[in-house]
């Protein structure tokens, strides 16, 4: 069993845990929180003997093999290069980092220190987003994309009520492409792999950050339109068009529905049952790189070329955090 601990202690964190002990692979064996009563209180419902207060301390600790990183966006690089520095594995929550000079460096640490990092972006391990994948070939030559994903956030309101959230909040290294746009870029990614140019516009808001945009990547002879937003809802599906056929995805984070319909033909439903927790499969996927330690893996090119991304988009739309100045 890889012995594994959290940074973080939200609902995400739960999430993981639950999906973490279903895998079968691995196990919670310490809590991190900045108040020592509330990993406790944390933990209990774990079983875990093992509590922190010190990020050091723990990064240090013969108690863990790996540890999962839940935090604020912008804390992810120092936590991650910490435990990747004590030889840990690392599993961070998606983005993995502010911009490209930390994605980077956490790549030459994890390499140098010869363990495994991963970002946890679960879509691309989905059964549906593997059979969107293996569908490819069935539309002919891509011409069009559009992936979708806009999303009213349930902090909004405190943001208009005068509050400063930490999801609107570049201190935090957050906003609309940081957070519900990242899907859309790295299923981008995961299906089609770096673009060869990107042109992106946004709407900001008065703390700096984006509300909504739009991204458009060039592929040379097809293009994806990324829609992103957390200030407006969309029940638009996300589209793949080729010469020979389209696909349908609903829900791009979850691959909910996936739908083939070739061209003057019938749609065809090519949705696969998925475990009602969708974090199981990227568990499943970082345990089987830690077994093996196979520290070189299709995911640090993909977190690379997404790091890009994020940073040339905000450079574009004018969006800068505290943490492109370190």
């Amino acid at each position: 069993m890889i012995r594994f601990a959290v940074v973080g202690t939200n609902w995400i964190t739960e999430r993981f845990i639950d999906a973490a002990h279903e895998s079968g692979k691995l196990t919670l064996t310490a809590v991190y929180s900045r108040k020592l009563e509330q990993a406790q209180a944390f933990g209990a419902n774990y079983h875990v003997n093992a509590f922190f207060d010190s990020l050091e301390a723990m990064a240090q600790s013969d108690a863990i093999d790996a540890v999962y990183i839940a935090s604020p966006n912008a804390l992810h690089y120092s936590q991650a290069l910490l435990f990747l520095s004590h030889k840990k594995h690392v599993i961070c929550e998606k983005p993995m980092v502010s911009n490209l000079r930390e994605a980077e460096k956490l790549v030459a640490c994890a390499r140098e220190n010869q363990v495994v990092l991963f970002e946890a972006f679960k879509s691309a391990h989905l059964p549906n987003f593997l059979a969107l994948r293996q569908a490819l070939p069935k539309i002919g030559r891509l011409r069009k994309a559009y992936i979708n994903y806009c999303q009213y956030s349930s902090r909004y309101p405190r943001y208009l009520a005068g509050e400063n959230p930490n999801t609107f909040n570049p201190q935090f290294s957050n906003g609309s492409i940081m957070d519900i746009g990242y899907y859309c870029l790295a299923s981008a990614v995961a299906l089609f792999g770096a673009p060869k140019s990107v042109i992106a516009s946004a709407c900001l808001l008065d703390t700096g950050v984006d509300a909504l945009g739009t991204a458009c990547l060039n592929y040379g002879d097809f293009d994806v339109t990324i829609s992103h937003s957390k200030v407006s809802n969309s029940d638009i599906p996300s589209e793949i068009q080729g010469e020979d056929g389209t696909l349908v995805i609903e829900k791009i984070s979850e691959c909910q529905n996936v739908a083939l319909t070739p061209r003057g033909g019938h749609r065809q439903d090519l949705t696969q049952p998925q475990h009602i927790n969708t974090m199981l499969y990227e568990a499943q996927v970082f345990a089987d790189l830690v077994e093996k330690r196979q520290v070189e893996h299709p995911g640090l090119e993909n977190s690379l070329i997404i790091a890009n991304l994020l940073t040339e988009i905000r450079r574009q739309t004018g969006v800068v955090f505290p943490a492109d100045g370190e």
